[in-house]
């Protein structure tokens, strides 16, 4: 398609400020490792919750939500939307724990809390694996669907894309660091935002849908709109609904959403001012993420399927798209072609503003474990600052290479959702217990890593997964993933209390300076002089509860009005409302203990 001069003036404009930004704070951010990883240690909320959104809107974000849509319907977002849980309780009962810790990454937490060769090792491993590997497989998927989006839109090739978009974004954030990314989060938020909603209400409002209410009793939508399953439906509840609450929130790790906090949202939460400004930040990230965003997104998804119904569509409006790069996914980008001018150049900044940000995290956090988890503790211990910001930006140059050819051999994003889902699963457990329970130990982490792993490809392998999961076998196919939780869950229990605890004097340390409380620590603390807060947990439990009725309802109800049904949409919008009060009752009464 053919993109307006002024469209392109846009677009050129919005990366020329990205890069001015990443130019100014640059002599800042090369002063030391903590500058250019940490900014320091004095980010407020507001700036670090809006670039915690803007990095979880990425440019695979909307194309993920139209292939859930439109496989799954709305409901089908409840694979995600689940998750809410697990970050509430992040905002509300761990925030303060890991800005309280004062470690430079979430994987230093190791040594910190374990001791000896299985921690050095535990720490070594997770910093390779998160750093690297996983890293390298979400930027993956995420520069696929700027790929996807650069050949439906732009008529570009995979590599001419990967170059144009990763060299602006690879610039700034070598030069900018931490703090460079999140200055930009704040420009590119909102223009992802604003090319977000503007785009959902032009294409809504076409002529060939005619508006929402048209929209919503078209044949090709009306089963799919609900926000709930269809309960009628018994595997697509247990699969869409029942597994996700039950099991999948405090059982799988995925990021962003980590139980017990991690990833770049804990580094985001150590740049924090303090502990009150680690809580607003994440507290102001899942009230966006979950209750506002999806709803242009989802909009456009459900306008996809007047004019693409199925794949066959797609690939005739768009011969040009290679073919391994077919597939639901592709009907956002898809959609966006019929924008107007200026419009256009808009939403085009958008996409590149949700790539840009959410790549220079990922390249800044995996950095931040190379320089910190694994250059340092294992190759020069005595690596001067600036030494450790120039690994940090050779590094963040090669994480972004890898994932970009890893980017061209992949096709569909959904597919990396559910492995990197499946490979966690039953891990979230201990990440949430280990701040409050003595007895976890390096090696109840060490076995269900590898378990977990180990389990995952087994059961997704051809022969395997036909004789296990599906028709005619033994279990049904949504059972894998909680029977993989299951087994992961019961080894590593089996193995913390078959292998040492860690020493006394290693547990009393990591008591004393982040004061987690509660029962599980009374065997350790008992006869020791430790001055001793309430116990904030069971608050923050409650807290966790008003907060997720909270955001759900403001959910529901942002869909029942933008779906026109305003009586349902204002009571639920009430009962957010009242929930909000509540809880800055709970809030307030935590401040006073």
């Amino acid at each position: 398609m053919n993109i307006a001069l002024f469209d392109w003036y846009i677009v050129i404009g919005f990366i020329s400020i990205t890069i001015i930004i990443g130019v100014i704070v640059s002599k800042k951010s090369a002063e030391s490792s903590n500058q250019f990883f940490l900014s320091g240690r004095n980010m407020p909320w507001w700036l670090l919750g809006i670039s915690m959104v803007a990095t979880t809107f990425s440019t695979d974000t909307p194309n993920l939500v139209t292939d859930i849509v439109r496989n799954n319907g709305v409901s089908g977002n409840w694979v995600w939307w689940v998750f809410l849980i697990t970050g509430l309780m992040t905002v509300f009962i761990y925030a303060k724990l890991w800005r309280k810790s004062n470690v430079k990454t979430d994987i230093e937490f190791y040594e910190i809390r374990y001791s000896g060769k299985p921690a050095r090792f535990l720490r070594l491993f997770r910093a390779f694996y998160l750093g690297v590997i996983f890293n390298v497989m979400a930027m993956g998927g995420i520069s696929l669907a700027a790929i996807k989006i650069g050949q439906v839109m732009l008529g570009l090739s995979a590599f001419e894309t990967i170059g144009i978009a990763g060299a602006v974004t690879v610039l700034f954030s070598v030069l900018g660091g931490f703090r460079g990314v999140v200055y930009t989060d704040f420009l590119l938020f909102f223009f992802a935002m604003a090319g977000s909603i503007g785009a959902a209400y032009y294409l809504v409002n076409l002529p060939e849908i005619g508006g929402v209410s048209s929209l919503l009793v078209h044949p090709n939508i009306s089963g799919k709109i609900s926000m709930l399953p269809d309960f009628s439906n018994n595997e697509q509840v247990i699969m869409l609904f029942i597994i996700p609450l039950a099991v999948q929130w405090w059982s799988a790790w995925y990021p962003g959403s980590e139980p017990g906090g991690g990833g770049y949202v804990a580094q985001r939460m150590l740049a924090a001012k303090n502990e009150n400004h680690s809580i607003g930040a994440t507290f102001f990230f899942n009230l966006m993420h979950y209750a506002v965003r999806p709803w242009p997104w989802i909009i456009v998804a459900l306008c996809s399927l007047v004019f693409f119904p199925d794949i066959a569509s797609l690939q005739q409006a768009f011969p040009n798209v290679s073919e391994d790069k077919l597939g639901h996914d592709l009907a956002y980008s898809a959609m966006l072609t019929k924008l107007p001018t200026g419009l256009m150049g808009l939403v085009l900044a958008s996409l590149i503003a949700a790539y840009m940000s959410t790549i220079s995290t990922h390249l800044n956090w995996g950095a931040s474990y190379i320089v910190n988890d694994f250059y340092k503790q294992n190759i020069n211990i005595n690596a001067s600052e600036k030494e450790l910001v120039l690994v940090g930006r050779i590094s963040t140059v090669i994480l972004f290479l890898a994932a970009s050819i890893l980017a061209i051999f992949l096709t569909n994003a959904l597919q990396l959702f559910d492995f990197i889902l499946m490979f966690g699963a039953g891990t979230g457990l201990i990440f949430i217990l280990r701040w409050f329970w003595w007895r976890i130990n390096a090696w109840s982490e060490i076995s269900a890593i590898f378990i977990s792993g180990f389990i995952s490809v087994l059961f997704n392998m051809e022969f395997f997964s036909a004789i296990l999961f599906g028709e005619n076998a033994f279990f049904p196919s949504y059972m894998k993933f909680p029977i993989i939780v299951m087994i992961t869950t019961v080894f590593w229990v089996c193995i913390t209390f078959l292998t040492p605890p860690e020493k006394k004097d290693i547990l009393l340390s990591f008591y004393k300076r982040t004061n987690p409380g509660g029962p599980g620590w009374k065997k350790i603390i008992s006869g020791i002089e430790i001055e001793e807060k309430k116990w904030s947990v069971p608050n923050g439990i409650i807290s966790t509860i008003v907060g997720t009725i909270m955001i759900y309802t403001l959910l529901f109800s942002i869909g029942y009005l933008v779906y026109g049904k305003i009586k349902i949409g204002i009571m639920l919008m009430l009962v957010s409302t009242i929930s909000c009060y509540f809880l800055y009752r709970l809030l307030n009464k935590e401040k006073l203990n």
